[in-house]
């Protein structure tokens, strides 16, 4: 599906855009606050997901259970967006409570990957 390849492709490009902000313009201000580390997360969370949004976008034509597969992109996407999300807020505002976000974007993250499993098993 042509959304999902551009979802992962502006997502590739914001794994670029932030990772580099967050190398350069941010770096001192994240090791002083001691979220260097949390903000890396993000970022490679990111990318894979936004790989994995891409794939989704390739198997979305040749899998025939494409409800599964595109069930799995829009998980893709939520996770970005609460487990990288709330990272990058975290990091960058240092309010604690964001934490607790993180864990349902990652729930997010495994429901995506179980649907694109059953994609496939389905095949």
């Amino acid at each position: 599906m042509k959304l999902f390849l551009l979802l992962g492709s502006l997502n590739a490009f914001l794994f670029v855009a932030i990772g580099a902000f967050g190398a350069h313009a941010l770096k001192e201000r994240l090791e002083t606050g001691g979220y260097l580390e949390t903000f890396q997360t993000g970022v490679q969370y990111h990318m894979i997901h936004a790989l994995a949004l891409i794939a989704v976008a390739i198997l979305s034509r040749y899998l025939s259970a494409t409800g599964l597969v595109h069930g799995a992109g829009w998980a893709f996407v939520a996770g970005i967006i609460l487990f990288s999300g709330s990272l990058y807020a975290l990091s960058l505002t240092g309010i604690r409570v964001l934490g607790a976000i993180t864990p349902i974007g990652g729930v997010a993250f495994l429901a995506g990957w179980a649907l694109l499993f059953a994609a496939a098993w389905m095949e």
